[in-house]
């Protein structure tokens, strides 16, 4: 497995995930590795201070702490500072 961050103009990107993906290059998105456990989430909002992507948000109605799994950059800091584990990696 290697990790690689890809960024450019959006023409330009599909040109080379398509270059990749022509060479057998198996492509995966780091945030499908990266899931919350609803049921262990207190939305304590300890992930939204450490999360460098702002892949964790408050709605602001419900007072419930949301995921966006497109955000992560798969850091690792929210299974870290989560303090009912609700954040898992699989691998």
């Amino acid at each position: 497995m290697l990790v690689l961050e890809l960024r450019g103009e959006p023409n330009e990107y599909e040109k080379g995930v398509n270059f990749l993906l022509k060479a057998g290059v198996e492509i995966q998105p780091l945030s499908q590795d990266f899931t919350r456990n609803e049921e262990r989430c207190t939305s304590c909002g300890a992930c939204i201070t450490i999360c460098p992507s702002s892949a964790f948000e408050l709605d602001s109605k419900t007072r419930l702490v949301k995921f966006d799994n497109e955000k992560c950059v798969a850091c690792g800091l929210c299974i870290k500072a989560c303090p009912p584990r609700a954040m898992e990696v699989h691998f």
